[in-house]
């Protein structure tokens, strides 16, 4: 009762009765403290860590985690078989398609499954407590994450403390790593949130509170009784704040004259870095790093592990890895895979990842002078198809359950109102838990999907759900809600410019025509905004829109062929309106062999970055004029 009573001032409100339902799981925390003498803050902390506090109706994340406490029972989840996806993409290594879908991969067998993710019996020896019941019980879950960290305290030889700042050593155990580093990125990360606290509410509605203690100051030296192997960083580009070890992806010559898995070149030199790109792995950590490894498969610089963040590199961020689908986009981004699924949307991410990653992105942008926004942290289902022969096979990862809003809250930059209604841009920003499109085909095509939070927003022809749903002229198929079909849906953090308002509904335009999305004003799935918008030049009906920003013929040296310069099969009508991303010069990096000549080309011929879709394109500048968007 007392830690309920706790609980109120910080949530703003105290309901007649402490024992409402709504904080049934607060309570679980308080009793399972008390039983397992772990103090209920760094059982808080632990569990937001690994869940954000939520239940995830029981399903488990991507490494087979269950609850709260996200116990770990990859037994189970190879039982239930494993996850299918499908975006139609083919494994190509062309110059423009050098990114195919990851293959399906499995957990490792039984035998050989990582302690990381076998958590879940070992809380069941410890509780008494079936393995269902901590699979599918919040309040047991809780009780098996405190005996885990109450087992790793005596473990270490320390005592019952009721002082969080003596279990340091326990928290870090209880992360699964084998190594030092990402034991301590992640307790670090738990007492961080310690000393600051939070407040939310649950995906099942409950009432869940951590006070902030900001003079804690745990005991980091614990770490060294851990038993743990010391991780070399040797030859990686990663910042102190996150564990990161190199696992290099091979740049071998093989076959007849082919070669792999990436480029070398002097980057951001020649070329620069504008982007990174968000992808998710389709498989799992162990099969995922097989891959990359392989010098005639496609590569990346960085992957993420689901259970505690833990980063492995494979690319260095001077070098072209092959990741993207768009040569253009790979030349000038960085690729960072997180282990998941993307038509598992109940197969969530962890805490730890999304942090682990946000700072990881907040490193890179900083020292490549990358902005942190929409238009250049892009999702892989934000990359373009650079020709229209591409446009349909471009891959459709993170998807709609990737948690942009949370994750740029994470980089420190939190999607707000930067306008009044005349601003003439929004913001997509939903609320996540809140917002919840029907989408199928993550079994199998046509059955509906799990009923899940989403960070997208539908779009349809008119201002009401009874309108067709948005067409997108470069597929030219009939639009579905399919969660591999990006032709009529925005992205949380996405721009456009305001195409017109009626009652609870707003148009953007989007792919050359005008698309409308619910926005009511008492749950608004948009902010206004301001900025700059590109339009067409007076006397132009349309100009063309393209999949990179390719030099004109003549800035082409002798012995490097001129690429062409193709429309996608869009335009942009006049009258239309278009959120501005960046203002570049045409560039084309020239790699074609193991050990031939590499140059950067670069133009004169300048193009701006627009936010034409769901998807980047890019206008040339000669074409449109920049105007203020609430002009």
């Amino acid at each position: 009762m007392a830690a309920a009573a706790l609980l109120f001032p910080l949530l703003g409100a105290a309901p007649s009765d402490a024992r409402s339902p709504e904080y049934r799981l607060q309570s679980a925390f308080a009793s399972a403290a008390a039983e397992y003498h772990v103090p209920q803050s760094v059982l808080l902390g632990v569990s937001y860590l690994q869940s954000r506090w939520d239940a995830h109706a029981g399903a488990p994340s991507v490494t087979g985690g269950y609850g709260p406490m996200h116990l770990t029972d990859a037994r189970t989840a190879l039982a239930e078989g494993p996850p299918h996806h499908s975006d139609g993409s083919e494994d190509a290594r062309g110059d423009d398609a050098r990114a195919p879908l990851l293959p399906k991969a499995k957990l490792p067998e039984v035998a050989e499954i990582p302690a990381r993710l076998r958590t879940l019996p070992r809380a069941a020896e410890l509780t008494g407590l079936s393995a269902r019941q901590l699979r599918t019980d919040p309040a047991a879950n809780v009780a098996g994450g405190a005996a885990l960290l109450a087992a790793a305290q005596k473990e270490l030889g320390a005592p019952l403390s009721s002082d969080p700042a003596d279990w340091y050593g326990a928290v870090a155990r209880f992360s699964g790593a084998e190594d030092t580093a990402t034991a301590r990125a992640y307790a670090d990360d738990v007492y961080d949130l310690l000393r600051t606290g939070h407040k939310r509410a649950t995906d099942a509605g409950q009432l869940v509170a951590l006070a902030a203690q900001p003079r804690l100051s745990p005991d980091t030296g614990q770490l060294r009784r851990a038993g743990l192997r010391t991780l070399d960083p040797a030859g990686t580009e990663c910042p102190a704040t996150v564990s990161c070890e190199w696992i290099p992806a091979p740049y071998k010559q093989f076959g007849d004259g082919d070669y792999g898995n990436h480029d070398l070149a002097d980057r951001p030199a020649s070329p620069g870095i504008d982007h990174i790109v968000i992808h998710d792995t389709e498989g799992a950590w162990e099969g995922v790093l097989t891959m990359v490894q392989d010098p005639t498969y496609v590569s990346w610089q960085y992957t993420l592990r689901s259970t505690d963040g833990h980063i492995a590199q494979h690319v260095k961020a001077k070098d072209i890895a092959w990741h993207a689908g768009n040569w253009y986009v790979n030349a000038k981004s960085i690729g960072l895979e997180h282990e998941g699924f993307l038509a598992r949307p109940d197969a969530w991410y962890t805490e730890a990842m999304y942090r682990s990653s946000a700072r990881l992105v907040t490193y890179l942008a900083k020292k490549y002078g990358i902005p942190l926004d929409r238009q250049h942290i892009l999702g892989h289902d934000n990359v373009p198809g650079p020709t229209s022969s591409t446009v349909s096979g471009m891959h459709t990862d993170p998807g709609p359950y990737w948690d942009w809003r949370h994750y740029f809250e994470l980089l420190g930059r939190p999607f707000e109102a930067t306008a009044g209604p005349n601003g003439g841009l929004v913001t997509i920003r939903p609320d996540y838990a809140a917002n919840r499109p029907r989408y199928t085909g993550c079994v199998s095509a046509g059955v509906p999907c799990a009923d899940h939070g989403s960070s997208a927003v539908r779009l349809y022809s008119g201002p009401g759900e009874s309108y067709p749903l948005i067409k997108d002229p470069g597929l030219g198929s009939t639009p579905t809600t399919g969660v591999n079909d990006l032709s009529s849906r925005v992205s949380t953090g996405q721009q456009y410019a305001v195409a017109g308002r009626n009652g609870d509904w707003t148009a953007i335009w989007y792919l050359g025509q005008k698309a409308w999305f619910k926005n009511p004003k008492n749950n608004p799935t948009a902010v206004n905004a301001t900025g700059l918008v590109v339009t067409p030049k007076e006397g132009r009906s349309s100009v063309p829109v393209y999949g990179r920003a390719y030099p004109e013929a003549s800035a082409y040296p002798a012995g490097v062929p001129a690429q062409a310069v193709s429309p996608l099969p869009y335009t942009l009508p006049a009258g239309q309106r278009y959120a501005v991303g960046d203002r570049v010069p045409g560039e084309y990096y020239y790699a074609v062999t193991f050990d031939g000549p590499r140059r950067a080309v670069v133009g004169k011929d300048l193009y701006y970055e627009i936010q034409f879709g769901h998807r980047v394109g890019f206008v040339r500048a000669a074409d449109v004029r920049v105007v203020a968007s609430g002009s």
